[in-house]
Formats: C-alpha cells, structure tokens, sequence
C-alpha cells in the first residue's frame, strides 16, 4: 500500500510538471489552434534553399554577369503571369470604387456608417451590395463624372474615361524606419532623424506615420503599346481589342508599368486580407513583386547550374518542337505550329519542375529589383535584393527595373534563366508583363 501510494505521488508530480499553467509560468492561449496557411489559389509553393544565381559554366557570356551563392526563403509564386482577365477585375474594382464613392455623396445606401448592431462606425465604409444601374437618370447625372467628356468621344459614345481610374494606397518604408539615425528616445518620447518624403524632401520624422508613404497610380494599361514599341508594323487589332475582348482573358497582361503592377500587388493584399477579417482569420504576407534572386531561382526549378527553365541546353524538344515562346530563327516567329507572332495563352507549354509555367518567352517579367550592373557584388547573400522607390523627379537611371524571362520578341539568349534586362518603371511595353509572389510562413503548411 505504502508502495502503491509512492507511485501515484511521482504520477501526479509528472503530469502536474509537465504542464504550462502553474502559478508563475507562461499560460497558454485557451482555444489557440495551430496554423495552417491556406494554399494560395493558382500559386505554386517553392520551398526554401540555395543556389549559384548567374550564368553558369556554359553560358558563352559567363564574363558579363558574376555568379554569387545565395539563400533564399520559402514562398510561393503565381503558376502563370497575371492574366488580362485578372488584371481587368482590378480595373473593375477601381472603377465601382469611384463611382461609388461618388454615389455615396448623393444616395445614402451606398455608404455604410453602423455595424449590423446599430453602433455608429468609426470609419464609414462603401456599400459594395448595393448594385449600380449605370443606366438610371439619378445615376447617370453623378456617373457622367467618370465618362469622356462630348469633345473626347468617339462618335458620341458614352464611354468610362479610363485616365480617371487612380487607385490611392498607402504604405510603410521599414528600410527608412530601420535606419539607426532614426531613433525613438523613450525619456523624451520624440524621434530623432530625417525622412525623405514622396516629393523627395528630407524633413524631419515627427511620427510613427512619418514613415507612411501614400501613391496614386493610373491603372488601365497602355494599350497603344502595340503600335508604339513598332516601327512601321500593322498591330492595331491588338491595341483595340487585346487588354479587353474575350478571346484574350487567358493571355497575359501587357502595356502595364511597374508602378501599376505593384499597386496590383497592393490591391491583392488588400482584397484577400479584407476576407481573412471578414472570416475571423489571421492575415497573410503581402503579395509583391519577385526579387531577382527570388525570380531565378523559381525559374531554374530546383535545378543547378542550367540555362534554361525545363534543364535542357536546348529550346527544341527531341521531335524538333520549341518548349518557349519566343524568336527563333533569326525572325521566323512561326517557325513551327507550337509558336505564335506575338503573345500566347498563359500555360501554352510545359511547366518546369516547380510547376511553374512560362518562366522562359511569352512576356518577360517585372521584379522588384533596381537595375545596376554592379549590384550582385553588395548584395545580401541572404533573401538579396537591390531595390530604389524611385520619384518622379529623379533621374532616368534611377528608374531603371530589372525584368527577366525574356519573350516573344526576344531571341534565345534573353529566355535563359540567369538573363537580365531593365526597362523604366514607369513605361509600360508590349512584351513585358508580371506575376506575384508572397512570402510563406514558417511551420506547416498542408492539413493532414
């Protein structure tokens, strides 16, 4: 008995010890449930790891370019390039934004300013379950705003005037916050240091918003860029009816920026963090523009040392068909049935080993990356990046993106993984188009 009562004694001591609610212990959050991230729809994840980002050993311009061993974390990365009918509920979305908030001046029910329990808001909200009838009179006179004016139409066609679609978002410069001249001082509760504003001005910070930097961007793309980036070449069919006729959803976006593209970003963050309030969830990393080193090695799909995308040293397939959408044959860009003269449906060829689809050819891609040929010698071996928010006042080589992939114009020396161009931010061209990556969280990721 007494034996028994020694054992039951080191049981409970056991047990008891091994929990985390004591008296003067951590406490645990009741009803604290793991995370799961949810697999963002059309991406693909790329899991973290490193590699030798450059040319490699066979690339004949090998000298251009140097090779550095770099780290990168775990993320996941759109399967295609932004679609023209993804990027097209973007501009829908900017377009009832304003007319709403137009409409919100003269019709009450477009605006919402108390919860469903009766409590007033402290930020009134746009009602977005109100439909808007275009068509009705007491509409139209407040719409009329955002449609071209008698002089600016076409054949007196009532159309939306698409340099009014500006989307307005804010965000946080963590690089100027992080800076060590920038500093809080607690005995004095006042910041110390300079910011540089969206003018470019250095004042200095009187605030935490100090760092909260606000951009308007017009949104609608450029869709004369298909005569403009060509000399004497008929290609009017595809700047009237390419951004928005259905037969073109699936093709990528084009004539974008790189200021709209990361506003795109911006706006994706926004809808899908909205949702996760709405349903009670934690947020998600925001969607961005790929770094270069981010970029490359989601093209290279786990493979070393390669130059292409599928790990062949070649762009024809053993029967002799292209694997990439780009410019064979010194110009013949219908080379065999799998090309095309311009851009093709998103998905047209085989993804590499990520499953990741049209990292070579098709259109070449933004990156978030400032362009300088230099910049892989001062880079972070570790999630590198070179970046500059450059300002409308600042010079032409301050401007400069890097945009990798190469496309359907380009020959096959652009469509190699380690390639690197740049366009100005903010021209928008007829070969160059986007897709978004997002930082993954740490932990599990799949249900089981």
């Amino acid at each position: 008995m007494r034996l028994y009562s020694i054992i039951c004694i080191c049981l409970i001591f056991i047990f008891t010890s091994c929990k985390k609610d004591g008296v003067g212990d951590f406490l645990s959050t009741p009803d604290r449930k793991p995370y799961f991230e949810p697999v963002p729809f059309g991406m693909a994840k790329v899991e973290q790891g490193s590699f030798s980002m450059g040319p490699s050993d066979q690339d004949i311009e090998r000298s251009a370019t140097p090779v550095k061993k770099v780290s990168v974390e775990s993320f996941w990365i759109d399967e295609t390039e932004i679609t023209n009918n993804e990027y097209r509920q973007f501009v829908s979305w900017v377009r009832d934004s304003i007319a709403r908030s137009l409409l919100a001046e003269s019709f009450p029910e477009f605006i919402i300013t108390e919860t469903r329990k009766g409590e007033l808001l402290e930020n009134p909200r746009l009602n977005w379950e109100t439909k808007i009838n275009w068509k009705e009179d007491e509409y139209r006179t407040v719409l009329n705003e955002l449609l071209y004016q008698e002089q600016d139409r076409f054949f007196g066609k009532e159309e939306i005037d698409t340099r009014k679609l500006i989307y307005e978002y804010f965000w946080i410069d963590y690089k100027q916050a992080a800076k060590r001249a920038n500093s809080y001082n607690y005995q004095t509760q006042s910041y110390s240091g300079m910011v540089t504003n969206q003018q470019g001005e250095q004042v200095p910070i009187q605030n935490r918003s100090s760092f909260i930097m606000g951009e308007s961007t017009a949104v609608y793309p450029d869709t004369l860029v298909w005569i403009r980036d060509f000399t004497y070449s008929y290609n009017e069919p595809f700047s009237r009816n390419y951004f928005w006729h259905i037969a073109y959803d699936d093709y990528p976006v084009v004539g974008v920026t790189w200021q709209q593209a990361k506003a795109f970003c911006h706006w994706r963050t926004r809808m899908l963090n909205e949702f996760q309030d709405f349903i009670g969830e934690p947020g998600i990393h925001d969607y961005r523009l790929p770094n270069e080193a981010e970029w490359e090695y989601a093209a290279r799909g786990g493979k070393q040392m390669t130059i292409y995308p599928w790990g062949s040293y070649y762009t024809r397939t053993q029967d002799g068909c292209f694997v990439a959408n780009f410019k064979p044959l010194r110009g013949n860009y219908v080379a065999d049935s799998n090309v095309s003269t311009n851009t093709m449906k998103v998905g047209s060829y085989d993804p590499n080993p990520f499953g990741i689809y049209d990292m070579a050819g098709n259109v070449a891609e933004w990156t978030s990356g400032a362009f300088d040929e230099s910049s892989y010698d001062y880079m972070n071996d570790l999630n590198p990046t070179y970046e500059y928010n450059a300002r409308h006042d600042d010079p032409a080589v301050l401007k400069r993106k890097v945009i990798r992939g190469g496309s359907w114009k380009d020959i096959a020396h652009f469509i190699q993984v380690s390639s690197r161009s740049f366009e100005y931010q903010d021209t928008a061209k007829s070969y160059v188009g986007f897709r978004c990556v997002r930082t993954s969280f740490k932990g599990e990721y799949d249900r089981k």
